[in-house]
């Protein structure tokens, strides 16, 4: 089988709900990233053979193919096919492993992957009555920026539980305090205000005209453990997941250029070395990650102590942190060196473009690697990535 590779990965600076990409439509907000990703490579649109985008909510402007819509907005030529995937928060690492199967297994040689997410435009939806014309009753509205809908009554109700209140039973099992949470939450917001001063974003990082982000909006530079202790909780009475430790809601693209090897004159920035998914309860939908991770890793025939770099998607700090804590041999100093979405944030179609983009790019400027990119998926799942150069 051919061997796939990512070439370039890009992203938009991430914005915060009602912020600086507000006013971006979703499908534009993706044809920015993939015009950004052609015009850095050199490629000719008219080879990609086909864009493969994650959007985990499709119930707005986004509802019909966004990514076809965005390839057209991007000034790609109409034989560009493309296609939505939606695997909720993994949305766009679900879109990076069907891109790279599809090379390995010979199907095409170039393929453009991604994710893209307006939680702010998500729009309010009501629930269509049964009767053409009901005589009398009301209709329930929803917003559809995040969280349960329309949920069927077959569900288990335990398992239809918020993803707060989920947050909130991983940290009474694994035994995660308040304070641990916090410190994990400052950690994020330190080390992305530092990435982004020191340059590490700089080359993964592509503006939307008119509406530019001197760093990802939600990045707090001036928030202490002091500020994070005195948010109240937001899903149990005494409970630890606050608004603070939690990860937000967000606008933002990601865009990644998968080909097989020398299908580009320039040199890619890694290999696709394995990857996985792995399904568990939806009440503990956080740690999932854990086994994707593992199964990823043994599939590219590697072990915890050959990893150097470690993307996991920061949903909660409690999620992270259990995770964390079910990888004994992980150094979590290998964790999110650059901060992670309690920071930067979490748009959700676009949060899997982000960390494989970055820990790839991580692996170009050390010149060598092993990378594991991972995130938990609302309704107990779990995909994972890895990456070697």
């Amino acid at each position: 089988m051919t061997t796939s590779f990512v070439y370039d990965a890009v992203r938009t600076p991430f914005g915060r709900a009602g912020g600086a990409l507000s006013s971006i439509r979703p499908d534009d907000l993706a044809a920015v990233v993939m015009r950004s990703i052609v015009e850095r490579t050199g490629i000719d649109p008219a080879r990609i053979e086909d864009v493969v985008f994650g959007d985990a909510n499709q119930a707005g402007e986004d509802n019909r193919n966004v990514a076809r819509f965005g390839a057209l907005l991007a000034g790609f030529p109409s034989s560009v096919p493309g296609v939505t995937v939606n695997r909720l928060c993994g949305s766009a690492v679900e879109a990076v492993i069907q891109a790279s199967r599809a090379i390995e297994a010979g199907d095409a040689d170039v393929i453009l992957a991604g994710g893209v997410e307006s939680m702010s435009r998500a729009p309010f939806v009501v629930e269509k009555s049964s009767k053409p014309w009901p005589a009398v009753g009301n209709q329930t509205m929803w917003n559809t920026s995040i969280g349960w809908r329309m949920t069927n009554p077959a569900l288990r109700r335990d398992w239809t539980i918020s993803n707060g209140a989920s947050a909130e039973k991983l940290a009474e099992i694994h035994g995660i305090s308040r304070d641990a949470q916090d410190a994990f939450a400052l950690r994020s917001h330190v080390l992305a205000a530092l990435g982004w001063e020191s340059g590490f974003y700089d080359d993964e990082i592509v503006q939307v005209d008119d509406h530019p982000l001197a760093m990802d909006e939600g990045i707090r530079v001036d928030t202490t453990l002091d500020k994070l202790g005195g948010l109240r909780a937001l899903f149990a009475d005494g409970g630890s997941v606050t608004a603070g430790n939690s990860s937000s809601i967000n606008d933002g693209a990601s865009a990644i250029l998968l080909g097989r090897e020398g299908v580009l004159e320039t040199e890619p920035l890694a290999r696709i070395a394995g990857r996985a998914a792995f399904g568990n309860d939806p009440d503990v939908f956080g740690v999932a990650p854990v086994e994707a991770a593992n199964r990823a890793l043994a599939r590219a025939g590697k072990s915890w102590s050959d990893v150097d770099v470690v993307e996991l998607n920061e949903a909660f700090a409690s999620q992270s942190l259990a995770c964390m804590q079910l990888w004994p041999e992980l150094d979590p100093d290998k964790v999110n060196i650059h901060g992670g979405a309690i920071a930067i944030g979490h748009p959700l179609g676009a949060s899997g473009g982000r960390i494989i983009g970055h820990a790839a790019h991580e692996l170009a400027r050390r010149g060598r690697g092993v990378a594991v990119a991972a995130i938990c998926i609302g309704v107990g799942q779990g995909l994972a990535v890895v990456l070697e150069r």
